[in-house]
């Protein structure tokens, strides 16, 4: 990757860098990362690129990799649109969110399956959610009308 840092950011390390730093690999919060990472992109730094791209080809959320392109190619790295992901983003999904159902009452509801997702395994529902977008319940409703095999 090569810079040519001809843009009008600044071009030394943030006072909250370790803040930011800790926010962008902050896994219970996809919002968070993408706040962080549009923040990084205001400062033109070997730190905060090399943070950038850790975040371009790690983080799961599309969205997150994506401000984290934009930012870089606006600091001038020559940096590759990320692919969006394809499948399953955790081993055996179907398998962790049918004994999340289990775990639930026969009786329970969509709105208590989704908040118990939530509340154990954050890392799976905001991930989805991130990648999901406005289609998140709808993805999730139908994972949960899928008959559990008792």
């Amino acid at each position: 990757m090569t810079n040519n840092h001809d843009v009008g950011a600044v071009s030394e390390l943030p006072e909250n860098f370790e803040e930011l730093k800790r926010a962008a690999n902050r896994t219970g919060s996809w919002r968070e990362r993408l706040d962080a990472v549009n923040e990084l992109g205001n400062w033109d730094t070997a730190p905060t690129i090399k943070l950038l791209q850790y975040v371009l080809t790690g983080d799961q959320v599309f969205q997150v990799r994506e401000a984290a392109y934009r930012n870089l190619k606006q600091l001038g790295e020559d940096v590759q649109m990320p692919a969006k992901n394809k499948g399953e983003l955790f081993k055996g999904l179907n398998k962790i969110l049918l004994r999340i159902k289990k775990s639930l009452p026969e009786d329970h509801t969509f709105e208590q399956f989704k908040e118990k997702l939530q509340k154990t395994r954050l890392d799976i529902y905001d991930t989805y959610e991130g990648n999901k977008g406005a289609q998140f319940d709808s993805w999730l409703r139908e994972i949960w009308e899928t008959p559990a095999r008792r």
